[in-house]
């Protein structure tokens, strides 16, 4: 096993575990359905009118962007490493 394949695993084993982190983290959507329409639910709360500042928007983007870094590494260490590892031998 090289060295590359190493390091690229534990890359993609970190990020994992941190998208596990981060969705175990957010909050639950409250879908509008009838039960809030009877009971009086509003959507007008100030966490709804600042929805761009708020922590969840953070971990939501972060963990787009780890899923992102990791789809990345998975195709890199199942197309480049094989080509990196040929070429030296």
């Amino acid at each position: 096993m090289e060295i590359y394949e190493i390091v690229c695993g534990a890359v993609v084993l970190l990020a994992c575990i941190l998208i596990v982190i981060l969705c175990m983290m957010q909050d639950q959507k409250q879908d509008q359905n009838m039960t809030s329409a009877l009971g009086g639910g509003s959507n007008d709360s100030f966490y709804k009118n600042n929805e761009g500042n708020t922590r969840d928007v953070a971990l939501q983007k972060l963990t787009r962007n780890l899923g992102i870094i990791s789809a990345i590494l998975l195709i890199a260490m199942n197309i480049v490493v094989p080509l990196v590892i040929n070429v030296s031998k």
